[in-house]
């Protein structure tokens, strides 16, 4: 990106974080120590933005020169999901840093009846996982129970209940979501898993 551009892109977001908060220029002005036609042309662009009027405005403003000045392309909004497979289970993690994402971590899973589930096969780890089904039928163990979940339902529970999410009747694809433990229990476990011979 081109220094024009940025400086476009931070000109951009200083009058969004203003109009956003219900400030006018006179308000935000105020608050880092600017006049407000100081502050209507780096705005407007007709002024350069100095490093210390930057400080100031993202001080202001109650955000962080970083995020002001943060490129923007597709870079930063699309996402290429790795294929991770195992016996039975596709995995495609569609959420970059959890610690941005509320510590949650989303995934698709395309599960079929080789999986192993039911007893034996279940896990156990601190959290809570939620899943919903897209195509087929899955199959949830849950302690000693057995919940089948279809197309368009959903299934929320606390990962100290063993458990395990199997196919019933033929591939299933499901969007989950984990939270920190999940996700660490879940990459600790394909680590663990044999591989496909």
């Amino acid at each position: 990106m081109s220094e024009v551009d940025l400086s476009d892109v931070v000109r951009q977001r200083i009058r969004g974080l203003r109009q956003a908060r219900g400030w006018s220029l006179d308000v935000l002005a105020a608050r880092c120590h600017l006049s407000p036609s100081t502050l209507s042309r780096i705005e407007t662009g007709n002024r350069r933005i100095d490093l210390d009027q930057l400080v100031a405005l993202a001080r202001a403003l109650g955000t962080t020169i970083d995020h002001l000045v943060e490129p923007v392309d597709d870079a930063d909004v699309i996402i290429r999901p790795m294929q991770h497979q195992e016996p039975g289970l596709t995995t495609w993690v569609l959420s970059r840093d959890t610690a941005q994402h509320g510590g949650r971590l989303v995934a698709k899973m395309r599960i079929t009846p080789e999986r192993r589930t039911g007893p034996g096969h279940l896990a156990v780890h601190p959290g809570r996982e939620w899943f919903t089904v897209l195509t087929g039928t899955a199959l949830l163990h849950l302690g000693e129970r057995r919940v089948t979940i279809g197309v368009g339902e959903a299934a929320e529970f606390s990962t100290m209940t063993p458990h395990s999410i199997g196919a019933l009747g033929g591939p299933v694809a499901i969007l989950t979501m984990f939270d920190q433990d999940g996700e660490r229990a879940h990459a600790e476990s394909s680590r663990e898993a044999p591989s496909p011979r």
